[in-house]
């Protein structure tokens, strides 16, 4: 299979300009101009724009969680993910019974058979001990080179501070990046208890009880014991001003820490939350202030913050009320399942083809993104940190041919009817849209055209990542 996209934009991290990009089999061999190739697919890209195929190294699929499940698996999310320009998901193993070997090959098999595009694993460290310990650096054997653990949810995933230390120099003597989750869950469990005891019960109350100072304190702690530990950390979800001051203070100091935010902490806040279907924006760590959104588009811009992702992790609003999905009827309980106690209510967003569209009009549009930065953002950045990089998250020769061809003028009302998340809402319901991917290939095959979808289950590879590189 030949193809040829002629006459495109290309926009990657750091450059802008004009050529054809030759596609032969599941590689990109050329790009230049006034490329030729006997038989090819011809594909006019003129008055285009061709960008790699995004990286989102944060999703939830198919995560047990309150007595449910996010709803999007695999090839669901896969699929949202591909309307967006996303072709390639890094998702988290939960570390439950058994070793972590056993652990990971439950999540492959439950990805694999499903995964509509390509995907890598982050393992979860929720139980440190000597066997722990020991079975670390086989992470790598397993294509494995990233690990996450929590400073929050005290008694079921945190680790103390002792404990992180100790894990994180065990993966920085294996190349394993340590990722953390920042709360201070100490704090957490006493305002909740407080909360619920003096009837506090609705969705803004999720924000209250997870104070913006627990996260900027965590933020700095972890930053600390980083330095201490000699060792690499990327903070997962930045969500507060206060955390982007902290982690430019450790970066002028030589601490090797880098971090994401998401869309949904740049464009809502707390205020989301006392709305009538205020659940709908129920995450953690919850949505903050305006002055925290201005903060973090200044850290993206300025490149404090290396990456955006989504922790996609979706769940319906009403789970009790079908909707269809590729033909079929489908209900999942949702967020309904905590309408008399926020603290039931799971804890989760769609969002990863969102995340690309609303970027490109709201980051890039309104002068916040370059779009080259945009690309270093979305796709280049995490393909580095997460050791996938040039396979992924570029357009070089030698490269999977993974492109997302957009059309920079085109309008769209956004919702979710033009999403393809598998619940019944989406965040950005009604937002204009201006640039859009009409095209989108993994591997070179053509997965997206048009809006038709020509993806399969199963179709996405399991990517063996590589040590990523410090940014």
């Amino acid at each position: 299979m030949t193809i040829l996209i002629k006459s495109g934009k290309i926009i990657t991290a750091s450059e802008t300009y004009q050529a054809d990009i030759l596609i032969e089999g599941e590689k990109i061999t050329q790009m230049g101009s006034d490329l030729h190739a006997d038989k090819a697919e011809v594909i006019d890209a003129k008055g285009k724009l061709v960008l790699p195929g995004g990286v989102d190294p944060h999703v939830h699929l198919d995560l047990p969680m309150f007595n449910t499940v996010s709803s999007d698996d695999h090839y669901t999310g896969g699929k949202a993910a591909a309307f967006g320009g996303t072709t390639t998901l890094i998702d988290f193993i939960p570390q439950e019974v058994g070793s972590l070997k056993d652990n990971i090959n439950r999540w492959h098999a439950k990805a694999d058979p499903k995964a509509s595009v390509d995907f890598g694993f982050h393992m979860n460290i929720t139980r440190f001990d000597d066997e722990v310990a020991a079975e670390i650096p086989t992470l790598v054997d397993e294509g494995i080179t990233s690990i996450k653990m929590f400073t929050a949810y005290n008694n079921r995933m945190r680790l103390s501070d002792g404990e992180i230390f100790k894990v994180m120099r065990i993966a920085r003597d294996s190349g394993i990046l340590t990722m953390l989750h920042v709360e201070n869950g100490d704090v957490i469990d006493i305002l909740v208890h407080e909360a619920l005891k003096n009837g506090h019960t609705d969705p803004y109350w999720h924000a209250r009880t997870r104070p913006a100072w627990g996260a900027v304190e965590a933020d700095l702690r972890a930053s600390a014991l980083a330095a201490q530990a000699d060792a690499p950390l990327y903070i997962v979800h930045m969500n507060v001003a206060g955390e982007v001051d902290q982690l430019a203070y450790a970066r002028q100091r030589g601490v090797k820490v880098m971090s994401e935010t998401c869309p949904q902490y740049l464009f809502f806040t707390e205020d989301d939350l006392k709305k009538t279907d205020g659940s709908k924006w129920i995450c953690s760590p919850p949505l903050r202030r305006p002055e925290d959104n201005q903060r973090l588009w200044e850290g993206l811009g300025n490149e404090t913050i290396q990456v955006i992702s989504t922790d996609h992790c979706p769940f319906f609003y009403d789970g009790t009320k079908p909707i269809s999905y590729e033909g079929q009827k489908i209900a999942i309980p949702g967020k309904e399942l905590g309408i008399e106690n926020f603290t039931k209510i799971p804890n989760g967003l769609p969002g990863v083809g969102d995340r690309m569209p609303i970027l490109w009009t709201y980051g890039v549009g309104a002068g916040h993104l370059t779009p080259n930065q945009f690309v270093a953002a979305m796709c280049t950045n995490p393909a580095k940190i997460f050791g996938l990089y040039p396979v992924k998250g570029t357009l070089l020769p030698g490269s999977d041919a993974d492109i997302a061809i957009w059309d920079p003028e085109i309008e769209i009302s956004y919702g979710v009817n033009i999403a393809h998340h598998r619940t019944d809402y989406n965040l950005y319901e009604n937002w204009l849209i201006k640039g859009y991917p009409e095209m989108v290939f993994l591997r070179g095959h053509k997965i997206v055209d048009s809006g038709k979808w020509y993806g399969k289950p199963g179709f996405g590879q399991y990517q063996m990542r590589q040590v990523g590189n410090v940014l």
